[in-house]
């Protein structure tokens, strides 16, 4: 058989006039060159590797874009764009960044949103059919959730609802086994059934609901995809098609070690091995270390102490071995960000003292949670926020800067901004010492920088800024991660003759009015976060401060749903260097 040239596949009609021998040279040489991509530029590996078949089923027997496809997470996605005009995006090495990771509108008409968090995709497709249905319309419209997906609040609303349609409404169940790390919950144990009775098991969830149900055993084989997809085609009632897939097939490495294999940068080809460490272990620690450690530590100490993840155990530094060595006290709710901060409620109710760790873009998903069930009841849970910086994850769907305008504004709950991993463990001991408040630690950046010198309170509860330097007629305030570029500015302007008071405020949520008091009389205070203007802890100051001659001015980002931006770009433009802080004292000086 000739070799299928991939550069003249430019939208699924392409794939469409090929036999079954040809579909599968095209899935074998897909998987190739997503390897050659994946090693050697990163991304999202198992997921994508796992469901090139079911992709080229997925466009092969329905009529796409007249057809909608609605990917839950975008995870698994590169496939789908290879075969919608986005080819030499993971053909070209020089075009390797011209698309996103995740599905994307701007990019394409078959993307119908830009997501990139999880188990929504039901919900959307049951609005989209819905819609065909109040206007006549007669296309399929598709949902394809992973297994890992199931576990949200909002999947199981979806196929609440979807199932009342009555009409045609596909929901194709991607089942590896696996979601970030293993997969949490009741559900589970109905899918396992499920895929070893070869979907003759009961009880069966979705038949339960009010779904017509297919299964699928072997969901990397094309010839039973394609035979499952055409069966289901046109249907006039609301049915799961439930595949049996392997996360990361193809590269051995991934199969082994699916976790792993999630996401990661590049890798050798051959072994799986990364490529390089960013800051090797025996020269640098990062916030996930500091925090394992010192959970395991205080579980160790006190049995009343627990630590939660929603799915996101990595990102905590809970990797198998620890996770194991905390045994039951190390809690995993599974995608449920929701049920992570309520089961920590729960816990603090019942007497427990919980920790929960967070992706700062993930914590939004439970606001709701947040204010009523943790603040309005006043639970002295604790929560800890990963990422939450402009220097962090930048794609427009895990933007993590918006929590400080979030979070610091909700009553009875305390946001704080350690500057250093001295100052982030102080605050976390004692937030788990005491039983009054719910408190928010935000982690100051990815590497625990150490400051041996920085002053440590026994009791965070109330506002106490830290005045590290005491200058005149200007002040320099900076939250959290942005205390060290004010720390530079300070210095810049020590050198020119002007001496600065530097405040590390600590407190995000509540000022500390006595210390601010004091510089009503200056010239200009600049604050500065790593977080959006808009409501703000740099706005707080200023509307304190509001009545006094002093001029203030806020640095922060702006509210913007940014996508894949420069780091230092976008640190410039938004005058947060301290060349730039310094610029901004003197011309207030002037």
């Amino acid at each position: 058989m000739d070799e299928i040239n991939l550069s003249e596949i430019k939208s699924p009609a392409d794939i469409r006039k090929m036999s079954l021998p040809e579909l599968t040279k095209l899935a074998a040489e897909m998987r190739s060159a997503l390897l050659e991509k994946l090693s050697a530029h990163g991304g999202h590996i198992g997921p994508n590797l796992g469901m090139v078949e079911a992709i080229i089923a997925l466009h092969y027997v329905f009529d796409t874009p007249q057809d909608k496809v609605v990917f839950d997470v975008s995870h698994q996605t590169y496939p789908h764009k290879m075969l919608t005009g986005r080819m030499d995006a993971f053909t070209d090495p020089a075009k390797y960044d011209e698309v996103t990771g995740y599905t994307n509108p701007s990019e394409s008409p078959y993307d119908l949103y830009s997501l990139g968090h999880t188990s929504s995709a039901v919900a959307l497709a049951a609005g989209i059919a819905k819609a065909r249905d109040l206007q006549g319309g007669k296309e399929n419209v598709i949902a394809v959730i992973g297994d890992g997906s199931l576990s949200g609040g909002v999947a199981f609303e979806g196929l609440d609802y979807g199932a009342t349609l009555g009409t045609n409404f596909i929901v194709v169940v991607n089942d590896n086994q696996m979601s970030i790390a293993e997969n949490h919950g009741g559900i589970y144990a109905d899918l396992r059934l499920l895929r070893h009775s070869n979907g003759t098991a009961e009880p069966n969830l979705f038949r339960a609901m009010g779904y017509g149900y297919r299964y699928v055993n072997y969901g990397n084989d094309l010839k039973s995809l394609i035979e499952m997809f055409r069966s289901v085609k046109d249907i006039d009632h609301p049915v799961v098609v439930h595949i049996n897939t392997m996360k990361g097939m193809g590269l051995p490495a991934a199969e082994a070690n699916k976790e792993e294999f999630h996401y990661g940068g590049p890798f050798d080809l051959k072994t799986g091995t990364p490529l390089h460490e960013d800051n090797p272990k025996d020269e640098t620690e990062d916030y996930s270390d500091v925090f394992a450690k010192g959970m395991l530590r205080r579980m160790k100490e006190n049995d009343k102490v627990v630590t939660i993840t929603a799915a996101t155990p990595g990102v905590l530094g809970f990797d198998p071995a620890r996770r194991k060595e905390a045994g039951k006290q190390f809690i995993d709710v599974g995608i449920a960000e929701q049920s992570a901060v309520d089961v920590a409620s729960g816990l603090a109710k019942g007497g427990m003292r919980p920790v929960v760790g967070f992706v700062s873009s993930f914590l939004q998903r439970a606001y709701d949670q947040f204010s009523q069930d943790i603040a309005l009841n006043k639970q002295p849970a604790t929560f800890v926020v990963f990422y939450g910086t402009m220097f962090g994850m930048n794609d427009e769907t895990h933007l993590g800067f918006f929590d400080i305008s979030l979070l610091s504004n909700i009553p009875n709950l305390l946001y704080l901004a350690p500057t250093c991993k001295e100052e982030f463990d102080s605050m976390l001991d004692w937030a788990v010492r005491q039983n009054e408040l719910a408190v928010v630690i935000r982690t100051p950046g990815a590497i625990a920088n150490a400051n041996p010198a920085i002053e440590l309170l026994d009791d965070y509860s109330t506002p106490k800024y830290d005045i590290v330097r005491q200058g005149e007629n200007v002040a320099l305030i900076g939250a959290g991660s942005m205390f060290a570029f004010m720390e530079h500015a300070a210095d810049n302007l020590s050198s020119q003759g002007v001496n600065v008071t530097l405040i590390n405020p600590r407190n995000l949520s509540t000022l500390d009015s006595a210390a601010l008091d004091t510089l009503k009389d200056y010239k200009v205070v600049v604050t500065a976060e790593d977080g959006i203007v808009d409501g703000g802890y740099g706005q707080k100051v200023a509307s304190y401060l509001g009545e006094a001659p002093v001029k203030v001015v806020n640095l922060g980002l702006p509210k913007q749903f940014l996508n894949r931006y420069d780091y230092s770009e976008l640190q410039e433009k938004c005058g947060l260097t301290p060349e730039q802080i310094a610029d901004i004292v003197l011309d207030a000086l002037k």
